[in-house]
């Protein structure tokens, strides 16, 4: 890439992060118009849009792989970024390019421009949204399988309606924005359920009860799934039997992964009876087999030591991680040794999550008992400070010591230097995505490097 593109794309990136000073400001108005100045490229578009409190990138991982293995043009969305923001988009399993991508950018803010003066200025979010769905139709994509930002009704991706909507599950989270209470969260979540809508939900209890309502409302055809039984695993992935696939292999960690296979093939079934695509078994199994979701429950080896990699960002992510790293302990470096080594875990948080409720949830794993724990602050006024992080650790486990360092870079390089086992690194993704930068080559999210740097 020439040196002029180079400094063009990273201008871009700091140009569309530079609207976070927006803030989050949910409504639908500034995306619809800015979907206006690009003649509405979301109306070529068909798919499943994903909402839900966890397990959404997930969903997408599962029903993409599927859909790549049936040799279908898909577009996806994982998000927060690990390591490059092209990573927010996706076509076919790989970011877009830094030449489009500053392209992309540069129409946005020219269409922000023209919004702004009516409906105020655009997000980051926002921006991005319509940016998404300029290129899918551009690429002519077949299906394309966009998650939720926050919320629902009021998310800037709820501008589109592709003909299916899932919602994985409900839980406490995003408060200040959505309610406090799991039945109000769910009708902010449900209400991406649209008439003519094919729905699936994993949701349970009160809030699948709200969204049974919603579809009722709308007369969408709604399918509930439960978790499928779970037949075993071991450190590569699960087992699951999953309705007519049988016995299938998912190639996620974690036993909560079986809930999201089972939404995720109900959502290819939804893509089925919409007319929008049709998915064999044969596909399925591969898609499933070979998916992969990075920083969530990511396994890899740095040097001769292996390393968890796991954004779990709030009590129920929590949950679902603590219970995995019990499964799991046996299958990383030492676990049979009796004892075995101990693990090392890096933490770092936002400060607006219930980031009690999440050390309470980690510290209900065995494989944790005896843990060195490294509080950090990763970067931004949202995170909380690595002082106060270790302050409600030590209201959890008063007689350990919790190290504080705050710097991310010297917290991961602390870890991998003294620890005696394996290292987990968890809660934010910005932290996970640091670790992820440091110690995988990957060359598809290699962005160009900053001329004269």
């Amino acid at each position: 890439m020439s040196p002029t593109a180079s400094t063009e794309y990273h201008a871009a990136v700091a140009a569309l992060t530079e609207r976070g000073r927006f803030g989050i400001r949910l409504g639908l108005a500034r995306t619809r118009a800015l979907l206006r100045e690009f003649d509405d490229p979301h109306r070529q578009l068909r798919g499943a849009l994903v909402g839900g409190t966890n397990g959404k990138g997930s969903v997408l991982a599962l029903a993409g792989s599927a859909l790549r293995a049936a040799g279908i043009r898909t577009g996806t969305t994982p998000k927060p970024h690990l390591v490059s923001y092209r990573e927010r988009m996706e076509i076919d399993g790989r970011p877009i390019d830094p030449v489009t991508f500053t392209r992309l950018v540069r129409e946005a803010l020219d269409a922000a421009a023209r919004v702004e003066r009516r409906h105020g200025p655009p997000t980051e979010f926002e921006l991005l949204t319509a940016m998404l769905f300029r290129w899918f139709a551009e690429e002519g994509v077949a299906v394309a399988l966009v998650e939720v930002g926050l919320g629902g009704r009021l998310d800037a991706t709820h501008a589109w309606d592709g003909g299916v909507a899932a919602i994985t599950n409900v839980a406490l989270d995003h408060m200040a924005w959505l309610g406090d209470t799991v039945p109000a969260i769910a009708r902010e979540k449900a209400a991406i359920i649209m008439r003519g809508d094919h729905a699936v939900t994993g949701a349970q209890g009160s809030a699948l009860e709200v969204v049974r309502r919603r579809a009722r409302r709308v007369g969408a055809p709604l399918v509930a799934v439960a978790a499928p039984k779970l037949l075993g695993w071991d450190r590569d992935g699960i087992d699951v039997e999953i309705g007519r696939l049988g016995p299938t292999r998912v190639a996620l960690r974690g036993r909560h992964q079986a809930e999201n296979a089972a939404v995720a093939d109900a959502v290819l079934d939804a893509l089925g009876a919409a007319g929008i695509a049709t998915i064999e078994p044969a596909a399925r199994r591969r898609g499933y087999a070979n998916a992969t979701w990075p920083g969530r429950l990511e396994l890899i080896r740095v040097g001769n030591r292996e390393c968890v990699l796991d954004g779990a960002h709030n009590p129920a992510g929590a949950a679902a991680l603590a219970a995995a790293l019990d499964d799991l302990r046996p299958f990383l470096a030492g676990g049979m040794d009796s004892p075995p080594a101990p693990l090392t875990l890096v933490h770092g948080s936002m400060a607006d999550k219930d980031v009690d409720g999440i050390i309470r949830a980690l510290d209900a794993s065995a494989a944790l008992d005896g843990a060195s724990i490294i509080a950090t602050q990763v970067p931004g006024e949202r995170a909380m400070p690595a002082p106060e992080l270790a302050r409600r650790w030590r209201t959890i486990r008063p007689d350990v010591a919790i190290a504080v360092i705050e710097d991310v870079g010297e917290a991961l390089d602390r870890a991998m230097r003294d620890a005696r086992g394996p290292v987990v690194v968890a809660g934010s993704l910005y932290l996970v995505g640091e670790a992820r930068r440091r110690w995988v080559d990957d060359p598809a999210v290699r962005d160009p490097e900053v001329p004269g740097a």
